[in-house]
């Protein structure tokens, strides 16, 4: 009895299907974007985990302090407005901005931690000076009005009053004041502290010398308004990762291992308002021009896991092309399943290094994960690979990889050049290999 059978149709097409190069590329082309479902999890994994850290932040800041941004000394000097006839009229309030003001400080900080995550806190200590030109209030009220000098209110702009840490005393033409908490509804600045002023006592002729130190804590940033007719701050810390913020860039900064100092000038006809007006006339013009330092955390883990997943393609299509070519010319057939495998441990990668990175330094995380992977998929490959050189062949290609990825996320400024020249060798690379291949061939064992 003859037992040989031809072949049905659905066998011929079925096996064609399995033997033919080119649709066994498609295939693997379809499976490497499917692939980007389980990347695209690990985004929303890193998304939520940076809220997380928000959070905590938040929670810790608001502990401690908030973002403080100091305003002042300002002075607001009532004046009574009488009409042309000399009937009474109207209080308004002249708001006086120093001539010069002088902020110098240091900034020490602090790490603060709320379960795995790292909040950076600060404590400053500034010592401000600040001179007043008096005789500009009559520039903006009108002749018959009335000064009045002995209810002048001076304020010092403070967002987080939990921040301050000693008594504030100012020092005014000799003179110690008090301040107290709060300011009146009608100065410029919102909050921090105030005091009641008899200027027609202690001024000197025209001007006023204030003088203070204010000791104080907050959270990450540190700003001024340049309320001076000439605006000069200077300040110093051992935070090695500061960002400038605001209007005005420092004239002159230094950064290194040591820390940093940093001095801003910043002069009238850079800023669009006066040094003296009536009521809330540059009020928000004068809440734009703020500038300062942000000390922040120079090893954002969760920013260089995500860049990471950005290159999620890249390395399953290299690692998947490694497979194809191997398979290709050494006439060995792999499996769907496992190109499935093998690309759900390059997705494993990703979670390894946001998890270990919430616990360890960034690289150490990088190279552990790295390590993992490359051991797991080469020990795999010898399954199917028929000689070990093919697995160690493809470990050096992983390694390559994970290598040129590391450093592509380490050169920020060089990536997309980096990227760039990667991928042009990586083609020219797949060209050269592929020359040769007989696209309508078959993927049949020899036998």
């Amino acid at each position: 009895m003859d037992t040989d059978k031809t072949p049905s149709a659905f066998d011929q097409v079925s096996n064609w299907f399995s033997r033919s190069v080119t649709v066994k590329l498609f295939m693997i082309l379809l499976l490497a974007l499917l692939l980007l479902i389980p990347a695209s999890m690990i985004t929303g994994l890193i998304h939520e985990r940076q809220s997380l850290q928000t959070e905590s932040v938040q929670e810790v800041s608001s502990n401690w302090a908030m973002d403080q941004e100091i305003v002042g000394p300002v002075i607001t000097i009532p004046v009574m407005r009488t009409q042309a006839n000399g009937a009474g009229g109207w209080i308004e309030y002249v708001q006086l901005l120093p001539e010069n003001l002088t902020i110098k400080g240091n900034v020490t900080p602090e790490q603060l931690h709320r379960g795995i995550y790292e909040t950076i806190v600060y404590r400053t200590k500034l010592d401000v000076a600040a001179t007043f030109d008096t005789t500009f209030v009559r520039s903006v009220i009108g002749e018959n009005d009335r000064i009045d000098w002995s209810k002048a209110v001076i304020s010092i702009g403070i967002p987080d009053m939990r921040g301050i840490e000693q008594e504030i005393l100012l020092q005014m033409n000799g003179k110690a004041y008090t301040v107290n908490p709060g300011i009146p509804d009608y100065a410029i600045v919102k909050s921090g502290v105030s005091a009641v002023i008899p200027l027609a006592s202690i001024m000197d002729g025209s001007s006023l010398d204030v003088q203070f130190s204010l000791a104080l804590q907050g959270s990450s940033i540190l700003s001024f308004l340049p309320v001076g007719k000439n605006t000069h701050v200077t300040l110093n810390s051992k935070w090695q990762d500061p960002a400038f913020t605001g209007a005005f860039l420092p004239d002159s900064r230094t950064v290194n291992s040591d820390g940093f100092s940093a001095d801003w000038k910043v002069l009238q006809l850079n800023r669009n308002f006066p040094q003296v007006w009536t009521g809330s006339t540059y009020n928000d013009e004068l809440t734009t021009t703020g500038f300062g330092v942000e000390l922040i955390n120079g090893a954002d883990d969760y920013q260089k896991s995500m860049r990471s997943v950005k290159y999620a393609l890249l390395t399953i299509a290299l690692t998947f092309l490694t497979f194809f070519l191997t398979e290709t010319i050494n006439k060995k057939r792999i499996h769907p399943f496992q190109y499935i495998l093998v690309g759900l441990a390059l997705c494993l990668f990703y979670i390894l290094l946001i998890s270990l990175s919430e616990q360890l330094t960034f690289d150490t995380a990088y190279c552990i994960s790295s390590l993992v992977i490359v051991a797991m998929i080469t020990l795999y490959s010898r399954t199917f690979f028929a000689l070990w050189k093919h697995s160690l062949l493809l470990m050096l290609v992983l390694i390559g990889l994970y290598g040129y990825l590391y450093v592509t996320l380490q050169a920020t400024d060089y990536a997309l050049l980096i990227g760039a020249a990667g991928l042009t060798v990586m083609l020219g690379l797949t060209m050269y290999l592929t020359r040769r291949v007989n696209w309508y061939g078959s993927l049949r064992n020899e036998e």
